[in-house]
């Protein structure tokens, strides 16, 4: 369980290879230290260093798009549409072409730093000028956004392109929310028999055309049947600790037999022998952060994760919720609603229903209020939002999340909003986060919540 010995150096080629001069080692494994180690895979193998597991130049073909992209066609497997653009007009061409909204990335990029998802023309020119900053060598990539798509976690360990084990968790928030910060359900719960063929299928594909040896992650989408295959890293995945436990099973020491050469035998799992489901959850440090927006989108913000083990979703949900520092609204039973748009407000009915049912007093912004009192005929107070109210105004929704009422806040956005501008949205979840209060912002999160 320890190294023999630890380096504190920056992860660069050049000290790299010092240390591999120095300790003249069998190779060097690129596969368990994040995106770093993967993008020196190249320039290591390059100046004689000996990578175990997968082959640099297979590492390579994963990770620049166009490759892979490529190989997806030839194997014919399913991806959103994406291109490789240097000019804004190319952007902005291809963005009608294939429909807003749009996800926009510079390509080699960290935990998505600099993406975006842009609704319509403005935002999308925004968004380019920031990711021009970001990578001025590589092209940025715009790629077809797909809403409320299902995302799905395939982490597994492959010896010469054949999978030994593998996991399937699915996202509960929809796609669009950064693999990090999203809520990991394993096994996964409501996924179709056919979508679960599908990703095996293709992800056994991909891992013999890579020829992978060693760990590797396949983020996977799915409408309806429909699969489409978002990336894939040839490395562990920040679920693979999450897995291995969840499945009682090591995933990387088998990894690390693969990748050494040894005797790398399969383990058995039988899915149906779980009488438990396991949820991670992620943390967020928004207290601690002045001025963030508390909310979750493409680019990464949590800081931590915890998983819990239950007898069904609800409770391993429930105890991982309860791990970081959600408080369940028991304090005044009040529960404040504010949900964007009418088609979120739909989906939500049947919640708001129960919470009723359950006793809780619920408050709601103006056209929440109103489209639940229309709808549902149920009680429910307006206060009024930040960009309407008065300093003192006790029925505006600051002051009741000020002055305690509120125990939790259900906070459903557009989504669409750019970083810079500050919404009433933002202002309303920063007094929640600043006040210590409890906050939901995923409309899935909410049902499941309920």
């Amino acid at each position: 369980d320890e190294s023999d010995r630890l380096y504190f150096e920056e992860l660069s080629v050049e000290r790299v290879l010092d240390i591999y001069e120095f300790e003249d080692p069998t190779g060097v494994v690129v596969s368990v230290g994040g995106q770093i180690p993967n993008n020196l895979a190249d320039p290591l193998s390059q100046c004689g260093a000996n990578i175990l597991g997968t082959d640099s130049k297979d590492i390579e073909r994963a990770e620049d798009r166009r490759q892979f992209s490529d190989m997806c066609d030839t194997l014919g497997i399913m991806q959103p549409p994406w291109s490789a653009l240097t000019s804004k007009d190319e952007a902005i061409e291809f963005a009608n072409e294939v429909e807003f909204p749009v996800l926009v990335r510079p390509s080699f990029v960290l935990s998505g730093a600099a993406m975006r998802v842009a609704a319509d023309e403005s935002q999308l020119r925004n968004f380019l000028d920031l990711a021009a900053e970001v990578g001025n060598d590589k092209p940025v990539v715009v790629s077809k956004f797909i809403v409320n798509a299902k995302e799905i976690e395939f982490d597994a360990v492959a010896n010469k392109g054949q999978i030994l084990n593998y996991a399937i968790g699915e996202h509960l928030e929809n796609a669009g929310v950064h693999s990090g910060d999203a809520t990991v359900i394993l096994p996964a719960q409501k996924l179709y028999v056919g979508t679960i063929r599908q990703v095996k299928r293709y992800a056994s594909q991909i891992a013999k055309a890579l020829r992978i040896t060693g760990p590797f992650n396949i983020q996977f989408m799915a409408k309806g049947n429909d699969v489409q295959v978002i990336e894939c890293n040839l490395r562990a995945s920040r679920t693979f600790p999450f897995v291995s436990k969840t499945l009682n099973h090591n995933f990387i020491s088998l990894a690390t037999n693969a990748m050494c050469g040894l005797d790398a035998k399969p383990y058995k799992i039988s899915l149906l022998d779980l009488d438990y489901v396991c949820v991670k959850a992620p943390i967020f440090s928004f207290t601690r952060l002045r001025g963030a927006d508390p909310t979750l989108g493409v680019e990464m913000a949590s800081t931590g994760e915890v998983a819990c083990f239950g007898e069904h979703v609800h409770e391993a949900f429930l105890q991982s919720l309860l791990s970081t520092t959600f408080k369940l609204p028991n304090k005044n039973k009040t529960i404040l609603l504010s949900i964007a748009s009418d088609i979120f407000r739909h989906e939500f009915s049947s919640s708001v229903l129960a919470l009723s049912k359950l006793g809780y007093k619920l408050y709601g912004t103006p056209g929440t209020a109103k489209y639940y009192e229309d709808t549902l005929k149920i009680d429910i107070t307006t206060v009024s939002k930040p960009e309407d109210e008065h300093e003192d105004d006790p029925g505006s929704a600051l002051n009741v999340i000020k002055n305690g009422t509120i125990d939790l806040v259900i906070n459903v956005s557009e989504g669409s909003t750019r970083k810079e501008e500050v919404t009433a949205g933002y202002i309303l979840r920063r007094a929640v986060v600043d006040f210590g209060v409890s906050l939901v912002t995923d409309l899935k999160c909410a049902i499941l919540l309920t």
